[in-house]
């Protein structure tokens, strides 16, 4: 019994949404032009040890839709998950954190950020899919590289 203590242990605890917000701060008015929007989405990670062997991991996402210089909306949504993860060597966990973890909170995201566009009236913003493994690889390379400032991951997009 005692090598059970051993195994390698993952297991979402809990997918939530942490946070949200959504602002139309030119409305009414704006929502009468007849222009096809720009729409900026950023996309950030985070992650956290809140317990021994257990990690809540973020997933943000701000879309900023304007038309010329005026914003039509602005959504910003943080999903999140709470993940139990022991007894796995620290080059696999930091993976498992940075690939695994989003990789399944993502599609909550995604799918709070259609919604909340739809209920405010927008036609939906599709977020689309994100290879967490090659922006972890990236993310890798850029803090094996001296001098170089290791923040959280962003991924930015224009449509």
């Amino acid at each position: 019994m005692a090598d059970d203590n051993q195994n390698p242990v993952f297991q979402i605890q809990r997918v939530y949404l942490k946070d949200l917000s959504l602002e139309q701060p030119n409305s009414p008015q704006i929502l009468l032009e007849q222009v096809q929007p720009q729409v900026d989405i950023n996309l950030g990670l985070g992650a956290a040890p809140i317990a021994e062997g257990v990690y809540e991991v973020t997933v943000t996402a701000t879309v900023t839709t304007k038309l010329a210089d005026k914003v039509l909306f602005l959504v910003e949504a943080k999903q999140a998950g709470i993940f139990e993860i022991r007894n796995i060597p620290e080059e696999q966990l930091q993976a498992i954190i940075g690939i695994a973890c989003p990789g399944i909170v993502y599609p909550y995201l995604r799918a709070i950020v259609s919604d909340v566009c739809t209920r405010a009236g927008f036609p939906p913003v599709l977020l689309s899919e994100v290879n967490f493994q090659a922006m972890f690889e990236a993310q890798q390379a850029q803090a094996a590289q001296p001098n170089q400032a290791n923040g959280p991951a962003i991924i930015t997009s224009s449509h």
